[in-house]
Parts: C-alpha cells; sequence; structure tokens
C-alpha cells in the first residue's frame, strides 16, 4: 500500500511540531508555516490529507481551502483552529472544510479524525491529483517523472520543482529572488546564480523534447510563463 502523505499548514512552529508528530503514526507530513507556501503545497504535492489552520500569515486557511476547491483539489481537509464559535465552523464548512477541530484538542481526537477522514476520502477516490499537465508536457507529482509527447524526459532534482512552479505561476514574471525563496529557501547555503544555472539547463530540456513549455527570460526583471509562448 503507497504510504500516506499528510501536509499540514501551521504557523505556531511548536504547535506543528507536536502535531506532526501524532500525524506520523498514520503517515508521511510535510510541513508549510504560511498560507501561500501551503496553497502551492496543497495544489502540487499529491496528498492525501489536508491539516490547515485558519489563521495564518499571507493567506488564511479560508482562502486556501476557497482556492483549492476552486481548482478541483478535493483533499480531505481537517481544520485547526482556536475558533469555536458557530460563524467559524460554519464558514469553514462553507468552503470545502470536511471536518473541524478547535484547539486544545487531545492527541487521540487528533488521531481519530484523521484516520477516520483518510477511510472516508480513500475510499471514495478524493485525494489530490496526481498528475500535473501543461498541454504537452506531464508531471506526475508521485513519481516526479516527466513526459512530453508521452516520451520521458529526465529532470533531475530541483528542475522538477522549477519546472512545477512555473507551471503554476504561468502568465506571472517571477524574479530570481522569488524562485530562489520558493525552491531553495532563503537558508540555503547556495546563492541566487543557482537559479540561472537551472533556469539554461531546463529550458535546454524542454526544448529537446519539443515541450510547449516556452519559458522567457525578462531583462533585468525575470523569467515568464505565458499561454501564448506554446
Amino acid at each position: 500500500m503507497a504510504t500516506i502523505k499528510i501536509l499540514l499548514v501551521e504557523d505556531d512552529i511548536l504547535l506543528a511540531g507536536s502535531i506532526a508528530e501524532i500525524l506520523e503514526e498514520i503517515g508521511n507530513v510535510t510541513h508549510c508555516n504560511d498560507g501561500e507556501e501551503g496553497l502551492y503545497e496543497a495544489q502540487y504535492g499529491g496528498y492525501d490529507l489536508l491539516v490547515l489552520d485558519i489563521m495564518l500569515p499571507l493567506l488564511d486557511g479560508y482562502e486556501v481551502l476557497k482556492q483549492l476547491r476552486a481548482n478541483g483539489i478535493n483533499t480531505a481537509t481537517l481544520l485547526l483552529t482556536a475558533k469555536d464559535s458557530l460563524a467559524a465552523k460554519i464558514e469553514g464548512f462553507k468552503n470545502g472544510a470536511d471536518d473541524y477541530l478547535t484547539k486544545p484538542f487531545y492527541r487521540e481526537e487528533l488521531l481519530l479524525r484523521a484516520q477516520a477522514m483518510l477511510k472516508r476520502s480513500l475510499s471514495l477516490g478524493l485525494t489530490a491529483e496526481q498528475t500535473v499537465v501543461y498541454r504537452n508536457t506531464t508531471c506526475d507529482l508521485t513519481s516526479r517523472c516527466v513526459t512530453v509527447n508521452d516520451e520521458d524526459l529526465i529532470l533531475k532534482g530541483k528542475e522538477f520543482d522549477l519546472l512545477l512552479y512555473f507551471i503554476k505561476e504561468r502568465r506571472r514574471i517571477l524574479t530570481k529572488e522569488q524562485i530562489f525563496e520558493r525552491i531553495w529557501g532563503f537558508d540555503s547555503e547556495t546563492t541566487y546564480t543557482v537559479v540561472e544555472v537551472y533556469m539554461s539547463n531546463l529550458r535546454k530540456k524542454l526544448k529537446q523534447m519539443h515541450s510547449q513549455v516556452e519559458i522567457h527570460t525578462i531583462r533585468n526583471v525575470g523569467y515568464i510563463l505565458t499561454e501564448e509562448s506554446a
């Protein structure tokens, strides 16, 4: 049986560590600490369960959930929040939440709710999409393999993440700083130069395979994948 993938979006680092430790009993846990990062991961990470706080930096949990559902991502979602009002719960359910757990909570309750949600969602086939398709190019989120016109395109390491990022953010100019933060993170020991190296390699590979993913350079600004480019 495939390993269960769980995404935890919680900005309280200490609490997130405790929650992750509990959830690791039933699957592999990935943690994001803000709404924008959580939205990206939930859309393209192929998760089986999303555990989502409401009060988050950049994008709140309601907005993250709203955008996921609008994009057809039906991953089972458990909202974690300190808000215990009926209005807050109704708002969560209206935006597509499957269940709601108020902080503080018992370890056993979190575990049982997560297990019950996984059982329901897996039996109904409500897990996240496992592939991302852009024109003639397909990315398999589980195997991290890419095909162009059904032929394998070999991407190494961060090249796969870079390709996914541009497909997600098509029509948007991305600076080197934004790319570096998203793909490598500010705590990386490398420099912005790595972006240019990876971009060059990725574009060469895409061109060799006649992929319709064409990423253009905006001089002194950054890069962009436009709908008109393919």
